[in-house]
């Protein structure tokens, strides 16, 4: 999981994303830098995220990124 930690800490450097619950109603992301985490994910793990799994529910947390990096066949 480190690598999608260093991922969101390019996007936002000042937070602590380990010991957050959920990233977006701590105001830690907003839905663009979803976006930036999307693509940043796409690229490092060489995969294409379905418009359908954009929801910020997938992007709230680590476990919440992780499962869906799961779905798309990526083992962390």
């Amino acid at each position: 999981m480190d690598i999608i930690v260093k991922i969101l800490q390019n996007i936002r450097p000042e937070f602590n994303f380990e010991d957050t619950v959920d990233f977006f109603k701590e105001g830690m992301l907003d839905s663009f830098d979803m976006l930036s985490l999307i693509s940043d994910l796409e690229k490092e793990f060489d995969i294409k995220i379905n418009g359908m799994d954009i929801i910020p529910e997938n992007f709230n947390s680590l476990s919440s990124i992780k499962d869906l990096l799961k779905k798309y066949g990526v083992i962390i």
